[in-house]
């Protein structure tokens, strides 16, 4: 995590989401408001012209993490009218007393592993699908060196190669770059 952001009570990470892939433009727009938000990116490998070329790209297409209270929240989403392609991304498990789906929020625990797993940006990143799970009691590792160090998560293996898997309740799953056992270590 960076220096300007730091656990504040009444404020949760929100997901909110962009449409038509202007994530950056509602995170430059709330960054100038002074909120802070994270946009999980990555390297992808492109063959252009017949040449190799890394491009930068969201790992979470249309998605932004922001670190907000729930009134500063609903502002951006209701009532400015510069985000209005910004809105809410609905925790499909939980509803309000009206039966209305809340606005998933994301603890903060969770958010900073996913930010550590997502900010070394490599290209050996991959996203998997929810129903890929296949944990059993005792998979859970924490990486103890290399450019994954502190993330915890659970030991898959993903294309033949030991990976560390963060699961981002209601989000994603996410797969780290292979990471040696020699860096593995049961949580605290």
């Amino acid at each position: 995590m960076s220096v300007e952001y730091t656990p504040t009570p009444g404020k949760k990470w929100f997901v909110f989401r962009a449409s038509y892939g202007r994530e950056d433009v509602a995170s430059d727009y709330l960054i100038a408001n002074g909120t802070y938000v994270y946009i999980p990116k990555c390297y992808k490998i492109y063959k252009i012209a017949g040449k190799n070329k890394k491009v930068l790209k969201s790992i979470l297409p249309n998605l932004l993490f922001v670190y907000s209270t729930q009134k500063q929240a609903n502002e951006y989403i209701k009532q400015t009218p510069s985000l209005s392609f910004l809105s809410y991304y609905y925790d499909h498990t939980s509803s309000d007393e009206k039966g209305n789906n809340n606005p998933l929020t994301i603890p903060d625990w969770d958010m900073q592993n996913f930010v550590i797993a997502t900010c070394s940006r490599s290209e050996h990143i991959r996203l998997l699908s929810q129903s890929t799970k296949s944990y059993k009691k005792g998979d859970m590792v924490k990486v103890t060196d290399g450019a994954f160090a502190g993330v915890t998560g659970y030991v898959r293996h993903i294309m033949g190669q030991q990976r560390v898997v963060i699961d981002i309740k209601g989000v994603c799953m996410l797969a780290t770059a292979y990471v040696p056992t020699a860096f593995l270590k049961k949580p605290d």
